[in-house]
């Protein structure tokens, strides 16, 4: 099984991983890529205000175009504790004993605009780009992306279940993954798409399927662990789970 996470906009700085090594991450078929986009992003970040268009942020947010200037010379770390924010917080990685996190890194990996994809363990440094980001010399990051990652993700043998959000799923279409929606249900039984709290959910459910020691094969395989953690979650289709929570 290979649990597909979002990336996180935030990261954590630092690491003490040696220099970012390309041909040891995941699906090194996606490498040309990486390359590609990697002398993109240092390339643009000479130029700050053109850095700071193409990213979508602000001047006070310089500092991230500084992280994307030394992606070359940068220490790195695994990219299970690289990404920060609330899905991730769920998930509580330093939470996990030393065969829950054997089991994580197996299971695990994660979406991301400059990579492609990782597995949980890939060491990685800190930057910023964005799935929705345009880069001056590249354009829209689907478009480059498809070709390339679409073949990996569905090479990958096994059950996958698809946690991205949706900027990261137009990047590649993974035909035969679980899908997974949270739904709000309110006192009168209406059931609503939660945004808000999205995150924090799929990061529950993350754990429960990284960490226990049965690994799931099938959809409701998948449901039988989220519902064993203490969730509530529904079949809404062939490949679709629904978690549901109170409003």
């Amino acid at each position: 099984m290979l649990v597909l996470l979002p990336p996180s906009e935030t990261k954590a700085p630092g690491g003490d991983g040696p220099t970012l090594a390309v041909d040891g991450l995941f699906a090194p078929e996606l490498n040309p890529v990486r390359e590609k986009l990697l002398d993109a992003l240092v390339e643009l970040a000479a130029d700050l205000p053109a850095s700071l268009a193409a990213l979508g942020i602000s001047a006070r947010q310089s500092a991230e175009v500084e992280r994307n200037a030394a992606l070359r010379r940068a220490p790195t770390m695994p990219a299970l504790s690289r990404y920060t924010g609330v899905l991730y917080d769920a998930l509580d990685v330093p939470g996990f004993g030393k065969a829950e996190l054997a089991r994580a890194n197996s299971r695990l990996a994660v979406a991301s605009a400059l990579f492609g994809v990782l597995a949980a363990g890939d060491g990685i440094p800190a930057y910023r780009l964005s799935g929705g980001s345009v880069l001056p010399a590249i354009g829209p990051l689907g478009a480059l992306w498809r070709p390339a990652l679409e073949p990996a993700l569905s090479s990958v043998s096994g059950l996958v279940v698809d946690l991205r959000s949706g900027v990261y799923a137009n990047l590649a279409k993974i035909p035969d993954a679980v899908t997974v929606r949270v739904l709000t249900e309110d006192a009168r039984g209406k059931r609503t798409v939660v945004s808000h709290h999205n995150k924090s959910h799929k990061g529950r459910l993350a754990r429960a399927l990284a960490t226990t020691r049965s690994e799931p094969s099938t959809v409701d395989g998948v449901r039988k662990v989220a519902v064993a953690a203490g969730m509530r979650v529904e079949r809404a289709g062939e490949l679709a789970l629904d978690v549901i929570v109170s409003g």
